[in-house]
């Protein structure tokens, strides 16, 4: 008999066979010792109790939730998710499949501030397909059934990944902009009242201000269609339309204050007046349906342009722009301080608001700039109006956190 050499594969083979034998069934006998003696590890209650995203779908009753699924890109309106080229950290949306694509079949998740570097998708785009628990409240986000108010991300398989800054600053939190280092500078790291004065400086200074009729060429550009170079988008409808079918005609656009010009009484004067960072393009029997209403939620829709609602002393726009209307607002509260001949414009928490120079709702509008985050079109019009126009911008778009650093 060939034993081989020590080095032989069939001697080891020969060795191995009876050990392994021995190992088994020394293993069986000692089974249940071992498990004894095996560590516990701990189970996280995202582990513990977890809800499936249909299930958290179907129950939107304002409860706390750990919900389970797969991130399948980023909520940029109510109907739009987007898969790449995420445009900040503000939103995720969980479906039970990787690789959903029907937004019936998804949930759009809140990332509060404090979690966005870890578990936003413009800074974690590697995020895309991990399964991953979030614990919240079963709120509508974007208008559709929603996770808000995030307390614990982690992945799926119990690694909790980054932890959270446990005390963000306010002022300077969500992400940064390519003009924080330059135009934004002496407001990085402010909170409250200070962060206000800062912003009012840096967006009053070295402004150009338009005429009234220099309005509508600005807005030719600023609202350009992307999809059409000689049609602009209308606010309220979203239709496209001729840059030159402008006037006061039925079917035709014209310049919408979205900060009512009664409210403080300054018309079409330069400055209030005519700043584009608030004015729209706007069909003219919606801009008449609108008024110079509050904004708030609820009323009867409009036939003309569907998707926005009014009552006696609100209006309710379409869900793709309220991020965009709060915004423009928060805008003209700072921008307008009472210092340059023209009333002191402020946001306040009311509807009904009549010549008073104020417009509400607060509460309402800080909701819609969370759940509608700036678009690629709303930050190019800021673009547009920096580089070519007024030369200031509206900090609420490059900034959308510093609306609750300054009123939530």
């Amino acid at each position: 008999m060939t034993l081989g050499h020590p080095g032989d594969p069939a001697e080891h083979s020969a060795v191995r066979r009876p050990v392994a034998r021995l190992l088994t069934l020394l293993l069986l006998a000692l089974g249940p010792t071992v498990a004894a003696l095996a560590p516990v590890v701990p189970i996280t209650a995202a582990q513990a109790a977890t809800t499936s995203v249909a299930a958290a779908r179907a129950g939107q009753d304002g409860s706390t939730a750990t919900v389970r699924g797969y991130v399948v890109g980023q909520p940029t309106s109510s109907s739009t998710v987007v898969t790449s080229g995420f445009p900040n950290d503000y939103a995720l949306a969980l479906a039970d499949s990787p690789g959903v694509t029907d937004t019936s079949q998804m949930l759009y998740v809140q990332v509060p501030g404090s979690f966005r570097d870890a578990w936003g998708l413009q800074s974690n785009p590697s995020l895309m397909g991990e399964r991953i628990d979030v614990t919240g409240t079963k709120e509508a986000y974007f208008s559709r059934p929603g996770l808000k108010s995030g307390s614990e991300f982690a992945f799926a398989d119990g690694s909790g990944g980054p932890e959270p800054d446990p005390d963000p600053d306010p002022g300077a939190g969500g992400g940064t902009t390519e003009y924080d280092t330059t135009y934004w500078a002496p407001a990085i790291g402010k909170s409250g009242a200070a962060l206000e004065s800062s912003l009012h400086t840096i967006i009053s200074s070295g402004v150009t201000r338009l005429s009234y009729s220099q309005v509508w060429v600005a807005l030719r550009d600023t609202d350009e269609d992307p999809a059409n170079s000689s049609h602009v988008i209308e606010l309220y409808s979203g239709d496209s339309i001729s840059k030159t079918a402008n006037g006061g005609g039925v079917d035709q656009w014209n310049r919408e204050h979205v900060w009512a010009k009664s409210h403080g009484g300054f018309g079409t004067a330069t400055g209030p007046g005519t700043d584009i960072h608030h004015l729209r393009p706007t069909d003219v029997t919606v801009n008449s349906a609108r008024g110079n209403l509050d904004f708030d939620e609820g009323g009867t829709q409009s036939s003309e342009a569907p998707g926005n609602y009014a009552d006696s002393d609100s209006w309710e726009p379409r869900d793709a722009v309220k991020g965009d209307v709060a915004r423009m607002i928060f805008y003209m509260s700072v921008r307008y301080e009472g210092g340059d001949g023209f009333a002191d414009l402020e946001v306040n928490d009311q509807v009904g608001n009549g010549s008073a120079p104020h417009i509400g709702r607060l509460s309402v509008l800080l909701e819609w700039n969370a759940e509608d985050p700036p678009s690629a079109f709303e930050m190019r019009r800021n673009d547009v109006i920096f580089d070519d126009y007024q030369g200031n911008r509206n900090p609420f778009i490059d900034h959308p956190e510093w609306a609750d650093a300054l009123w939530g």
